[in-house]
């Protein structure tokens, strides 16, 4: 039995699965929920989510709704408009702030605006390879706007890889975007209440934490404790913090970095429903911090309140 009374957060609905491309990392997620959530003795449920979702959360009268859906539809606003509609309070962040980091563009506009360092980019629309190689150089990144887990994003180095990656991009979720490649090391920070958790270094024989770098292959390594100097991680949580909050990103989330050979860091995108299996990289952060997956779990569910 948990140490905290359990009882405050009444009824429970770990809303899962959904229809976006993150469907199956979005049920592996919300069952870890689910069982930390048991473990621990919460009255919760597990929903899969479809059309009917809000009508059911009414007729079964839920207290509260703990978000591990992943994606469109579930990272979007479009999930937490429809809770606020029905005044089901829910984890993490709001319409607004879900709506910004779930689109890459807008978050590095905002960025921009309160000189957060983040790579080039450029709306990719009828622009040719020739165009984008003008503005980014002869090596970028390409991918769709609107998509988690890396899904459809490609290195491009020569028409044909571009010729592929508008094909495969342009199957997933939003407007297709050009970034700047950064040469350097793959960062990510988890954040917790208003506070960093420790820094976790990402590194993968792929050319970058692609989708199979992070679900499928065996040979991806998380280092933590990262690597860095005490005063460089001590930067990069502090800024990560800075770009989470400029998005109005709230409650839980984590963010995405590269840093450069010059120790220069680049803020990537605001993931606000990372994924929350055993193995995923908050879980990791918190546990290097004695906090078990079952308090972390708990403690993300007192965002909803």
């Amino acid at each position: 039995m948990s140490n905290v009374n359990v009882e405050r957060y009444g009824k429970v609905a770990v809303l899962m699965g959904g229809s976006s491309g993150e469907r199956e990392i979005s049920l592996k997620s919300g069952t870890a929920v689910l069982n930390a959530l048991c473990a621990s003795e919460v009255d919760a449920t597990g929903v899969d989510v479809d059309e009917n979702i809000f009508k059911h959360l009414q007729s079964e009268n839920y207290d509260r709704a703990f978000i591990a859906l992943h994606g469109c539809g579930g990272e979007d606003g479009a999930i937490q408009g429809g809770l606020e509609m029905i005044n089901l309070p829910y984890t993490g962040s709001g319409v607004m702030a879900s709506s910004i980091c779930m689109n890459k563009l807008m978050t590095k506009k905002v960025w921009q605006s309160d000189n957060i360092p983040t790579p080039k980019f450029a709306y990719l629309d009828n622009h040719s390879y020739l165009d984008v190689e003008q503005q980014l150089g002869s090596t970028f990144v390409l991918k769709p706007s609107n998509e988690g887990s890396s899904l459809g994003v490609h290195k491009v180095s020569n028409q044909q890889d571009f010729d592929h990656a508008v094909n495969d991009a342009s199957t997933f979720q939003g407007q297709l975007m050009a970034e700047q490649w950064i040469n350097g090391g793959e960062y990510t920070v988890g954040i917790l209440n208003h506070q960093p958790l420790p820094v976790i270094k990402l590194q993968t024989p792929h050319e970058f934490y692609d989708y199979e770098a992070k679900y499928q292959s065996n040979d991806t390594e998380y280092i933590l404790p990262c690597g860095l100097e005490k005063k460089l991680e001590e930067e990069l949580q502090e800024t990560a913090l800075k770009a989470f909050r400029s998005t109005q990103a709230s409650g839980w989330g984590r963010v995405d970095v590269m840093l450069d050979q010059h120790n220069k860091f680049w803020f990537l995108e605001v993931n606000t429903v990372p994924g929350m299996t055993d193995h995923s990289l908050v879980p990791m952060a918190a546990k290097h911090i004695g906090v078990s997956f079952e308090q972390l779990v708990l403690s993300i569910l007192d965002t909803s309140c």
